[in-house]
């Protein structure tokens, strides 16, 4: 076992990811949740979400030295390094929410006070430029009655994990970003990270305010390309016999852009690309530099949603009372993440124009459920969810909806199939088939 102690505070998405992957590589680990539900989930070995693979690292983490608890107070006492990992959601008014954020450090700041331990606090929430030092900073100085630098000491270290992969971005990330002003502790941080992962690895380091932004900048970017491509796409539709997969295979060629998130679909979502995109444009509002690129691209991706909206009508006519199908729920497939789902949104605007919704997904259902209860049809395949279907609408890219045959259709009132992603294999079925991205 290392003998360097690791504790993580929040068990979500990314908490339970490094956990897990730590614990499995045997580190001496200690995972730490507020939520007692959550707690005994993981105990006994299940995940409280679906991510492919965690189930798997984290039964094995168990095994091996992977403890979970809800005392705080036991993982400063004990760690090394505390690693922060709680939600940093949007809120109504577009500013991130550091609750809980902040009531995590308050936590660690009043059980430092009661330690002589000196342990490295490494902020992996995403957070705004000089969250770390402005807010952790001086809450922990004061809950633990003790100097930042002599008492303990703060890392800013942003994740990078995709959902759907994330147990394999942490096995093997592209970079990692540590922001600090302290050698002693970076260095500590790093020696970890090469313990981790015992090869080169890309490092970048720098202080806490541009490690911070460089999370934002990341997915600010990410989101603006699939805006782009999403707006070549809508060019596509216009016009007759282009595609724009061709497209976005051939500028993807072209180095300097590269084929990554050049996928056109019907717009991004998840808990990462649209809160952080927010917080980019409310932080750079605040400071000042007005972001007019980033409003288009948040303009862009909610434009997309509305023209799925306008071809179901051109298809099909007036919705109201019309069965329309959705298949894919989550944001993305192997996730049952609902979260800023395109799919959701386009059920809320359909729900408004009285359309009878009909849903399946293979993972998402139960999340979906806890959102529109009985106002929706909820099927458990796709058999069903079709039978008296006016249009159906491809929404996530799952393997499964790839290979659907004509025998599935047939139970179809009218055979109008929305194609949001291109992965049909539709050459030979008897429907009508429109491809958002490929003009007719």
């Amino acid at each position: 076992m290392h003998y360097v102690k690791i504790a993580i505070v929040g068990l979500g998405f990314v908490g339970l990811s490094f956990a897990a992957v730590l614990g499995s590589k045997n580190f001496s680990v200690l995972g730490v949740d507020h939520d007692k539900k959550k707690i005994s989930t993981i105990i006994s070995g299940k995940t409280p979400f679906f991510e492919p693979k965690l189930s798997h690292t984290l039964k094995l983490a168990l095994k091996k030295s992977l403890k979970i608890t809800s005392d705080i107070d036991l993982a400063v006492k004990q760690c090394d390094m505390i690693f922060v990992t709680v939600g940093t959601p949007i809120l109504k008014t577009n500013y991130i929410n550091l609750n809980m954020l902040k009531s995590a450090i308050e936590q660690i700041g009043i059980s430092l006070s009661k330690t002589k331990k000196k342990p490295i606090i490494i902020i992996k929430s995403t957070v705004i430029p000089g969250v770390s030092q402005k807010i952790v900073k001086p809450i922990l100085e004061k809950k633990s009655k003790k100097l930042a630098g002599i008492g303990f000491n703060i890392i800013t270290n942003p994740e990078f994990l995709r959902e759907g992969n994330a147990i394999d971005d942490t096995l093997k990330p592209h970079l990692i970003v540590v922001g600090g002003s302290k050698n002693i502790a970076i260095k500590k941080v790093l020696n970890f990270y090469k313990k981790l992962y015992n090869k080169k690895i890309k490092i970048i380091i720098t202080n806490h305010q541009t490690a911070e932004l460089i999370k934002y900048a990341n997915n600010s970017f990410l989101a603006t390309k699939i805006s782009f491509i999403n707006q070549i796409a809508n060019i596509c539709q216009s016009v007759q016999g282009t595609n724009v997969d061709d497209v976005a295979n051939a500028i993807g060629l072209d180095p300097r852009i590269g084929t990554l998130f050049l996928k056109a679909g019907p717009g991004y979502g998840g808990s990462c690309l649209p809160k952080d995109l927010q917080a980019m444009i409310t932080f750079s509002s605040q400071i000042g530099s007005d972001p007019l690129l980033l409003k288009a691209v948040q303009q862009t991706n909610v434009l997309q949603i509305k023209n799925i909206l306008k071809l179901i009508e051109k298809l099909i006519g007036d919705i109201n009372r019309k069965n329309v199908t959705i298949l894919g729920l989550s944001f993305k497939e192997n996730s049952d993440d609902i979260r800023e789902s395109v799919s959701i949104k386009l059920i809320e605007l359909l729900l408004k124009k009285q359309a009878n919704v009909s849903v399946f997904d293979p993972k998402a259902i139960e999340n979906t459920r806890k959102i529109f209860h009985d106002k929706i049809r909820y099927a458990d395949s796709i058999n069903k969810v079709l039978t008296n279907s006016q249009c159906a609408v491809i929404m996530t890219p799952w393997k499964q909806f790839q290979n659907i045959k004509n025998s599935t259709f047939k139970n179809m009132r009218t055979k109008y199939v929305i194609d949001t992603r291109r992965i049909l294999k539709h050459d030979n079925l008897d429907i009508k088939y429109y491809a958002l991205g490929i003009g007719k």
